[in-house]
């Protein structure tokens, strides 16, 4: 056999992704590339070949996209430690737990910086849908000097609302959702930050985090008995 037969075009990667990825796209993987999370190697004519590797370090990045919504600058920095070897096929669309799954920390961002067209490009929303999801006060920009950028934080929002948006779910309909955001701070805030300070140590940090996961694990059971009552089961 020869060694050719070992490595996949873009187009096989591609039906090789689709199922677990419907969303990706060619374009995509070139993007990953251009970026330099990816590495496939060229023929003699140019033409890109991708290795069992190149396509186990794709299905990784994407999976982190999709189930943590982590930016390039994040996931480039996990790929350092990515041994392709405990990467399992997860065909029905579920991520491997050990490579993806993680227990969120409310500790500071990564410190990753986006102007806005680049916003728009990573979130794969268009500009008209950044801006509503600004006017409902879903992202907000900041300001560094002269400079204005979005941050982390701002990125997973909008990937958020752009899977809501699949379900014809529109940044009006997520606004509850920051006001809810906001009244709970506030309570955890009260009942966690000593007072007069701003700046809890990792007691508190560690405290905010148990309470996050308390929240989630709350609107999930009220979410799924409200679910269950209006449909009747």
């Amino acid at each position: 056999m020869s060694k050719t037969q070992d490595f996949s075009s873009i187009g096989d990667v591609l039906k090789a992704l689709k199922e677990e990825f419907p969303d990706v796209s060619i374009s995509k993987i070139r993007f990953l590339e251009t970026e330099g999370l990816i590495e496939p190697e060229r023929t003699a004519s140019g033409y890109r070949k991708f290795s069992p590797n190149d396509i186990a370090r794709l299905r990784f990045i994407l999976r982190l996209q999709r189930d943590q919504f982590l930016p390039l600058k994040v996931i480039r920095k996990r790929l350092e430690q990515f041994d392709p070897s405990e990467l399992e096929p997860s065909p029905n669309g579920e991520s491997d737990e050990k490579a993806t799954q993680e227990d969120p920390e409310w500790t500071a961002s990564s410190g990753l910086s986006l102007s806005f067209d680049e916003l728009v490009s990573s979130s794969g929303l268009d500009e008209l849908q950044i801006r509503e999801l600004e006017e409902f006060g879903l992202i907000d920009s900041h300001t560094a000097g002269d400079d204005i950028y979005y941050d982390e934080d701002d990125l997973v929002m909008a990937r958020i609302a752009r899977d809501f948006g699949k379900y014809g779910i529109e940044p009006r309909h997520l606004k509850m959702y920051r006001a809810f955001a906001d009244r709970e701070a506030g309570l955890f805030e009260q009942v966690v930050v000593p007072r007069g300070k701003t700046e809890g140590g990792r007691a508190v940090i560690q405290s905010l985090t148990e309470l996050g996961k308390l929240s989630k694990r709350l609107r999930d059971v009220l979410l799924r008995a409200s679910l269950r009552e209006h449909l009747g089961n």
